[in-house]
């Protein structure tokens, strides 16, 4: 019995919360191996000299720079916007979900809309802030995983409370890119008063022809959210970047957290985002590219033990793909139990941690693989072959 007998917190802390189920990162679940299961950069950062960081220029005893304005510059500039006031800095893309949660969302009224197979903290952010959510799936026939635009719109028009629609694109864990025409058809449609969120953590990826960022000039109504831990290989850094209108952008900065972003964060995206960090970071990108086309090759090989084709549009820096029944080679005949063996086997006694993604909407039997150096591939590939024929 806690002390003193007249508190207690399950009676204080607030219902919704002590009914939360966190989200689960990779981490976890495993910390050591090969690790191919949270879709990081495998060739490194895009700092081009990182013994150049100036840490003794910092003034570490001072409170950072409120708006690193100058970061913001560096991004706008990057991403074709007319400068820094289009752009909001956030600690990783996390941050900006909860607050636009928080600045559009009133709790047990208002309501958000997700998109499953979709990232996991859309609905754990819903229900620390006590927002309903409501899901239209994607459409997963064929692993196309394309939203139902017709479908949003009926749930819009029955549903006037919806103020947020998150679109991931190109989706986790469907690593498929959204087209452009079906995001404008939601900001477009005049039932809709709220917010369209895209989600563009792997957009570099796809290649810029699938961002939408392209839009937000135009529209009101349009947040595009980025990040340096994929493309950059900076996620330790955390930071997540906002795109909108200057309008969306001020009541951002005025919600956030003071001093949100640290000077050592700043100093290590200013290189990041200098010409031969965006250099750097495109020539990853390609080379990850590279190999991901010839792991998918190689992974076809594994066919007659029960590997399935991959699945959605490979838009992103892993592969999707179905483990199925033994012996089959149907990609209907997926083996959700098998998978899992397959999983933990690889993770506990092969030393190579990839994701279980069985349990979502059109991802029966999947793994999702990050795709790795060279030598990790190969290594994947190897150990892969050896539990395939085992279990």
């Amino acid at each position: 019995m806690s002390y003193p007998s007249h508190f207690s917190l399950e009676q204080f802390i607030r219902p919704n919360i002590l009914a939360l189920q966190p989200y689960r990162c990779a981490r976890d679940d495993y910390q050591s191996g090969i690790l191919l299961d949270a879709n990081e950069n495998s060739l490194g950062h895009s700092i081009p000299d990182p013994s150049g960081l100036p840490l003794n220029g910092l003034g570490l005893n001072r409170y950072p720079d409120p708006s690193h304005d100058q970061v913001k510059g560096r991004f706008a500039s990057l991403r074709g916007l007319p400068d820094a006031s289009f752009v909001f800095l956030g600690v990783g893309s996390d941050e900006v979900i909860d607050l636009l949660f928080r600045i559009c969302c009133v709790p047990t009224k208002d309501k958000v809309l997700i998109t499953p197979p979709t990232y996991g903290m859309y609905s754990v952010c819903a229900q620390i802030n006590d927002v309903a959510v409501l899901k239209v799936p994607l459409d997963v026939g064929g692993g196309s995983f394309q939203l139902q635009v017709d479908e949003i719109k009926r749930v819009i028009l029955q549903e006037p409370n919806i103020k947020l629609i998150f679109v991931c694109s190109p989706g986790n864990p469907t690593g498929t890119a959204i087209p452009l025409k079906d995001i404008e058809a939601l900001l477009e449609f005049p039932d809709f008063k709220g917010v369209v969120v895209v989600d563009e953590a792997y957009i570099d990826f796809a290649g810029e022809e699938h961002s939408a960022v392209s839009l937000v000039e135009r529209y009101a109504n349009i947040c595009v959210m980025q990040t340096l831990s994929k493309s950059f290989g900076l996620a330790a850094i955390r930071l997540g970047v906002a795109m909108a209108q200057p309008s969306l952008i001020r009541v951002l900065s005025n919600t956030k957290a003071p001093y949100n972003i640290s000077s050592l964060t700043a100093q290590a995206a200013l290189s990041a985002l200098s010409t031969p960090g965006v250099n750097l970071m495109k020539s990853n990108v390609a080379s990850i590219k590279h190999m991901q086309t010839s792991l998918i090759e190689s992974l076809q090989s594994l066919r007659p033990l029960g590997l399935g084709e991959s699945r959605g549009g490979n838009h992103a820096n892993f592969v999707l793909v179905p483990i199925l029944k033994r012996g089959s080679t149907s990609d209907n005949e997926y083996d959700n139990a098998r998978a899992m063996k397959i999983y933990k086997k690889l993770a506990e006694d092969m030393g190579v941690v990839v994701r279980y993604r069985g349990g979502e909407l059109g991802c029966g039997g999947c793994l999702r693989m990050t795709v790795g150096t060279e030598q990790e591939n190969q290594v994947l590939l190897n150990r892969l072959e050896q539990v395939l024929s085992q279990e």
